[in-house]
């Protein structure tokens, strides 16, 4: 698959969506149309889509049949979207992690860990019984929280 240029960010009802998208492009084998993004920026608050083993220029899925590949993607993945929403890892607060089996558990949140060593977020973690494509293993979403620039640095 070639890669595309994100689209601008857009910003409506007051809140910056960042690489928005419509479904019918990143999902063409399925019937859908719909107006989505990766991450809105909503006051200080940035909140995470789902992120999965795919790339997100390409929409190509990466690490089929490896969760532990496909969580480094979805990790990589939620730092850029961060750098692109104006914050970073470390402004992390919450993870929610989805795995289609709980035997990925271990090495999918080795992983989560390698990425928010230090960083001390909340997180939720559920199995459930499939994700939207049936070659993704996990799926993690995030919302992280910019402090004011009085507060950056501060415990």
């Amino acid at each position: 698959m070639t890669s595309t240029p994100p689209k601008a960010p857009i910003v409506t009802g007051g809140h910056t969506r960042v690489r928005p998208f419509n479904t019918r492009d990143t999902y063409p084998e399925q019937n859908l149309d719909n107006d989505l993004c990766q991450a809105v920026v909503a006051g200080n608050t940035v909140y995470v889509r789902g992120q999965i083993g795919q790339d997100l220029d390409t929409s190509e899925s990466v690490g089929v049949g490896d969760a532990e590949a496909q969580a480094e993607r979805a990790m990589a993945n939620i730092k850029m979207l961060l750098e692109e929403a104006g914050s970073r890892m470390e402004h992390l607060v919450k993870l929610t992690i989805y795995l289609t089996d709980p035997r990925y558990r271990e090495a999918v949140y080795r992983t989560v860990g390698r990425w928010t060593k230090g960083v001390h977020p909340i997180s939720t973690g559920l199995v459930v019984s499939a994700l939207a494509r049936p070659e993704w293993l996990c799926e993690i979403d995030a919302i992280a929280v910019v402090p004011a620039p009085a507060e950056e640095g501060t415990a």
